[in-house]
């Protein structure tokens, strides 16, 4: 997992080929102003995702990982709180790998709870779990798939 903020992305567009393309896509854009929807950075390889959100407690939250897309998650208008766990400390899986949506929820409880404010971002690798969309009220946010290599 790497946190940091939109200025400093230089520093870690070096971990995946396609990170520069997306973080050169969010620098020049109004995020937060687009409609919901996706817009494509690299066909399937990278793609954004802009979306709004219901809020949760922690208590709601659900950890969720994934196998073949990296998460780069930033929220837009309002802080937006995670839950995470290390891949290799998670319990059973609530349900089998979803192979189309590319994911695995989890039963464990959410705890490592932290928040990002708009500008920040959080990138999630397979060997995250990750509970997203902790916060009250609609998070506008942006979710960015770029493939795993």
């Amino acid at each position: 997992m790497v946190i940091n903020i939109i200025g400093n992305s230089e520093r870690i567009e070096s971990l995946n080929p396609y990170f520069k393309a997306v973080f050169d896509y969010i620098k020049t854009h109004d995020l937060a102003g687009m409609p919901v929807g996706r817009v494509d950075i690299a066909g399937e390889d990278a793609f954004i995702k802009i979306e709004d959100a219901w809020g949760r407690s922690v208590e709601e939250a659900v950890y969720e990982r994934h196998d073949k897309y990296i998460d780069i998650q930033m929220p837009l208008l309002v802080s937006e709180s995670y839950g995470w766990k290390a891949k290799s400390r998670l319990g059973e899986a609530s349900a089998s790998y979803n192979e189309e949506g590319d994911y695995t929820f989890y039963k464990d409880k959410v705890e490592g709870v932290f928040t990002l404010s708009p500008g920040e971002f959080v990138i999630f690798f397979p060997e995250d779990a990750h509970a997203p969309c902790i916060g009250e009220g609609v998070i506008r946010k942006m979710v960015a798939k770029v493939k795993q290599l």
